[in-house]
């Protein structure tokens, strides 16, 4: 695996001079105190890129190698072509198909899933998964309840056949279109195209309902953390480490709490990073890795929850 951001740092106090917040009431409410925002002259193909480039050297694979890219976003480089394909011209990897899917948080799971899929049936044998995000382009720097939430990265994974037991044990996605309205980005798409009308509306920044959001977000991770572990006939306490997409504090809190794990095995970086969006739960199992909180043996659970809205998981044993 390999991750990277963006070297430029925004703090909660830098954002107390832009909009009428402050760094108490970040903390309070998120958890957060900075975020990464890429530079000028940085698209999401060129974070994916650098994220890439270490996993593949982790792995001691070249580009050539790889027969497929999949790239989790929600903010590309443009419309099209996607993401994944200026990825493999970045990476020269010749012999890949390349495509994105947009699951928006949940992305790296989805992302996993379908990976898990094409590994399993024996048409892949080596693929790159990225998520990545530039959040930082769609956010409303004018609009104090969302700007403090978002931030730029990316985080990449190898993924091969095992020859032992380890490996991916199940993954699980799901999506309820009826709340799409939750979390969105109004314009800029076929049904409101770019126009006078959506920029003076600032229809092209995120749009979300907070409370709402928050509200399911807890349901629906503690339900599908639990169908992981029945499906694995495992209970909460087996578990080495929970990674969850590193949204908001207080949802990875009340999250953990209803599942019975103490914090010592829930891994958060949120207060250094914010919201990713697909980019976070790679991100987290980078860090966890360095530092040793993941080990051979462990089994590891992931969730999201995202834009969709869409939820996932998946049981990992290392």
């Amino acid at each position: 695996m390999g991750s990277y951001v963006p070297e430029n740092t925004i703090t909660n106090r830098d954002l107390e001079k832009k909009v009428d917040t402050s760094d108490e009431w970040i903390i309070e409410r998120t958890g957060i105190r900075e975020r990464r925002i890429a530079l000028k002259n940085q698209a999401t193909s060129d974070l994916a890129y650098e994220a890439s480039l270490i996993a593949l050297k982790k792995a001691a694979v070249k580009a050539k190698d790889l027969d497929m890219i999949i790239v989790a976003s929600v903010s590309g480089d443009m419309p099209f072509p996607s993401t994944a394909c200026l990825l493999q011209n970045r990476l020269d990897a010749v012999n890949a198909a390349a495509f994105d899917i947009a699951a928006a948080c949940s992305g790296f799971i989805y992302g996993l899933s379908i990976a898990e899929s094409f590994i399993k049936s024996g048409a892949r044998k080596r693929i790159l998964l990225v998520g990545v995000e530039t959040l930082s382009r769609f956010t409303d720097w004018e609009d104090r309840g969302t700007c403090v939430l978002f931030g730029d990265g990316a985080g990449a994974a190898i993924i091969e056949p095992s020859a032992d037991d380890s490996g991916i044990m199940s993954t699980h996605i799901h999506s309820d279109g009826s709340l799409w309205d939750y979390i969105t980005v109004p314009a800029g798409g076929s049904r409101l195209p770019c126009s006078r009308e959506t920029i003076s509306k600032r229809l092209h920044y995120i749009n979300m309902k907070g409370n709402e959001t928050f509200k399911v977000a807890v349901k629906t991770l503690e339900s599908i953390a639990l169908e992981t572990l029945e499906k694995n006939n495992m209970k909460a306490s087996q578990l080495a480490l929970l990674i969850p997409h590193q949204a908001n504090l207080r949802i990875i809190q009340a999250t953990a709490k209803r599942l019975g794990l103490p914090m010592e095995k829930v891994m958060i970086n949120i207060e250094k990073y914010g919201n990713t969006s697909a980019a976070s739960i790679p991100i987290a199992m980078v860090e966890a890795l360095k530092v040793g909180r993941i080990r051979t043996g462990d089994y590891i659970l992931l969730e999201a929850f995202g834009a969709g809205l869409t939820w996932g998981s998946a049981l990992i044993k290392w």
